[in-house]
């Protein structure tokens, strides 16, 4: 065992990590005094960030908006093309994840408000179904 001390988001904890020979079984370990570990208190939990809000009045009726922050990886519709709910019709990419976004409603497509490679935030319109 080897005590190692560790710094992660500025708050300091001590560990022991066992130490392993390359066919993953425990090497034995140098002669030597014990040690004590002291307990190192856990982090105190932090409350998550309140989600964030669409500016008043940035989407209107008909809007798709965008379910997370991310980047426009594509918009699956052009402007006039008629969906079906349930549709897809855009793909947002966060955190190397695709996520894809689908028509809330059948109707036509009316305007498309973003560009592939945009970044937008969570709440953002991305396109308009009338």
């Amino acid at each position: 065992m080897k005590k190692l001390r560790v710094t992660v988001e500025g708050k300091v904890y001590e560990v022991l990590v066992e130490m392993l020979d390359d066919a993953g079984t425990s090497a034995p370990s140098p002669a030597s005094a014990p040690v004590h570990v002291a307990p190192v208190a856990a982090p105190a939990a932090t409350p998550a960030p309140a989600p964030v809000q669409a500016p008043a009045g940035a989407s209107g009726p008909g809007d798709v908006v965008s379910p997370l922050a991310g980047k426009i990886v594509s918009i699956d519709v052009k402007v006039g093309q008629s969906v079906n709910e349930g549709a897809q019709v855009a793909t947002v990419e966060a955190m190397k994840m695709n996520t894809y976004i689908f028509a809330p409603k059948s109707g036509r497509v009316d305007s498309i408000l973003v560009n592939p490679g945009d970044g937008v935030e969570e709440g953002t319109p991305l396109l308009r179904i009338v």
